[in-house]
Order: C-alpha cells, then sequence, then structure tokens
C-alpha cells in the first residue's frame, strides 16, 4: 500500500457486515449530528479525506467502503448490485448505532442512496434521514456522458481483457481526464487510489462492479419516484465542469426533487471533494447546518 492509503487505513477500522469485513472510518465529535458519506466508482471512501477536517468540526462523519471497493473485502462471488451495497451500508449503520443522519452521496453513491430511499418510502429504515445531497452522480443514465473506459468494461468480452491490463499510469490518465484541473490529484492521491484497486485483486472485480450502470436503466422507475416524493431536506452539489455526470443532470435533480437547494461548483469537475476540498466541503456544511438551525 501507499504512504497516503496507510494513514487512511490507521485511522479507520473494519466490521463484519454479512460476513463480509467492510471498512469504514468514523470520527468527530459523537454527540455532534451525523453525517453518512457514500463514495463512487470505481474508488473509495479515501475521497473524502481532504473534506473530513472541515466537516468533522461539527459533524460526526461516517464513510465506508462500499463491498467491492477500497479496502473493504472483493469476493469472487458477490453480485455487486447496487440494491447488495444499500443493504451493507444499512447493516453498517445499524452495528454503529445511527438512528438519525445526514445523507450524502456521490457518483455510484447517488444510486445507492436512492434505493435507500426507495426502501425508506416502501419498508421503512432504521435510520432517520435528516437531510440527502446528492453530488456528481448519473442518476438520469440516459444523459450521462459515459467514457469510452466504462464502455468497454460494461463489455462481456472487452471488460475483463480492459480490466487485466490497465495499470497505474492508464487509471491516472483516466481519472485526471474527468477533473477540471489535472494538476487538482496528485501522484501521491493516485497511488493511494490505484493501491485501493489492486487490493484483494479487486481490478479483476472492476467488469462486476461496473454493471452497477445496468441497473440504473432497470430500477429507473422506482429510484426516480422516491426522488420525486422526497419528503426531507434535499441539497443539489454539482461540480460543473464534470465531463461524465453532465452538470444537466444536476439541474434536472434540482427540478425534480421537491423543494431542493441547488448549488453549482464552476470550477470543479467530477470529483470535486478531490479537485477543491475545502471549498466543497464549505459548500456541503451551509446547507447541513441550515438544515439543522430549521
Amino acid at each position: 500500500m501507499s504512504a497516503v492509503l496507510d494513514a487512511w487505513k490507521e485511522r479507520g477500522q473494519y466490521a463484519d457486515v454479512f460476513g463480509q469485513q467492510i471498512f469504514y472510518v468514523d470520527e468527530g465529535p459523537r454527540d455532534g449530528p451525523v453525517l453518512l458519506l457514500l463514495h463512487g466508482f470505481p474508488t473509495c471512501s479515501l475521497d473524502f479525506a481532504g473534506a473530513l477536517p472541515t466537516l468533522t468540526e461539527r459533524y460526526r462523519v461516517i464513510a465506508h467502503d462500499h463491498l467491492g471497493y477500497g479496502i473493504s473485502d472483493k469476493p469472487i462471488d458477490a453480485a455487486y448490485s447496487l440494491l447488495e451495497q444499500a443493504e451493507v451500508a444499512l447493516a453498517l449503520w445499524k452495528q454503529l448505532g445511527v438512528t438519525r443522519a445526514h445523507l450524502l452521496a456521490h457518483d455510484m453513491g447517488t444510486s445507492v442512496a436512492t434505493e435507500i430511499l426507495a426502501r425508506r418510502e416502501r419498508l421503512g429504515i432504521d435510520v432517520e434521514l435528516a437531510s440527502l445531497t446528492l453530488c456528481n452522480g448519473s442518476v438520469y443514465i440516459d444523459m450521462a456522458s459515459l467514457t469510452t473506459v466504462q464502455q468497454l468494461l460494461l463489455s462481456a468480452t472487452w471488460g475483463p481483457i480492459v480490466a487485466r491490463k490497465s495499470s497505474r499510469k492508464f487509471f491516472g490518465k483516466r481519472l485526471r481526464g474527468v477533473v477540471a484541473d489535472p494538476k487538482s490529484l496528485s501522484e501521491d492521491e493516485l497511488d493511494a487510489q490505484w493501491a485501493t484497486i489492486e487490493y484483494q485483486d479487486g481490478r479483476l472485480r472492476v467488469p462486476e462492479i461496473i454493471k452497477y450502470i445496468h441497473e440504473r436503466t432497470r430500477f429507473a422507475t422506482r429510484w426516480h419516484g422516491a426522488l420525486r416524493r422526497l419528503d426531507v431536506p434535499a441539497h443539489v452539489l454539482w461540480g460543473q465542469k464534470d465531463p461524465v455526470a453532465l452538470p444537466s443532470i444536476g439541474d434536472r435533480l434540482a427540478a425534480e426533487i421537491p423543494g431542493a437547494e441547488f448549488t453549482p461548483l464552476p470550477t470543479l469537475g467530477h470529483f470535486p471533494m478531490v479537485e477543491g476540498p475545502a471549498e466543497w466541503a464549505s459548500a456541503a456544511l451551509r446547507f447541513l447546518t441550515s438544515v439543522d438551525a430549521g
């Protein structure tokens, strides 16, 4: 592992969730309001490291690595469905005693969040949601601009080949291609993220975990309906220079979610919490603290 990842691992711990080891970081005041973070594809909870110092001044922040991501377990026989990821998240939060929390999701995590909303609406969940924030995720997949690599990984023929041939250099170039300023991603950060993908042969799991994209079409009615009927404060926090989850997706979310607040981040791209952690965290906090203030 890289030095950056070693330091991140030291800040977290593991929980046994449905027989799998799930890595999570839990920081901030124990008596403060709780903020739950859901990361995206193909990275992990490390995305939020730069924003945590700002967020944890007020909030107890919990961020975990989804099954198959980061330094959580990557079993060869898992389905890696977004439905399963939602179950893992809810079970972890229950173990950690979370009963009420704000939920903030990025990229693929936005669809884990919408599955949680659908379960909340239909069956109920164990955590009361104080608010929802969605950040740069292709919730409306028909409006997204998938990269060539994403399209290849989704291919039954080419996906395994691309995964096996991927390298640290190729990975770094791909991530720098979706941010506003390529220099905003340091070599140390990229080394750390690549190390998480290599963990437990995770590179070979990528063609499986990316199949979540198909679920965004399959469960569109379920998930979009839950957003249109949402009854908690909502925030759309969007890097405007995102070439994948285009700004038009953020615009549509803000228009369709009842009463949603919209905060554009004009100079940031697909990973705004990594590109400009202080700016992103401050924008997130303005909304969260206004909700808590009533």
